[in-house]
């Protein structure tokens, strides 16, 4: 437990809810009606988030 770092999870989370809802209203602003335009929030959250995962664990690994 002594090495584990606590910004990670927080820079993870915070990143994934700042790309939903920049692409949410991006959405929003491009005429997609609310729930598609959050649909899609949802989508490019998980996205990122598997991405930022999976750098951070093949730079572990390295």
């Amino acid at each position: 437990m002594r090495r584990y770092n606590f910004i990670r999870p927080l820079m993870l989370i915070i990143t994934a809810l700042l790309v939903k809802g920049i692409i949410t209203n991006g959405g929003m602003m491009l005429g997609l009606s609310p729930e598609a335009a959050d649909n899609l929030g949802f989508i490019g959250m998980i996205i990122t988030a598997l991405v930022m995962y999976t750098r951070w664990n093949k730079k572990i690994r390295k």
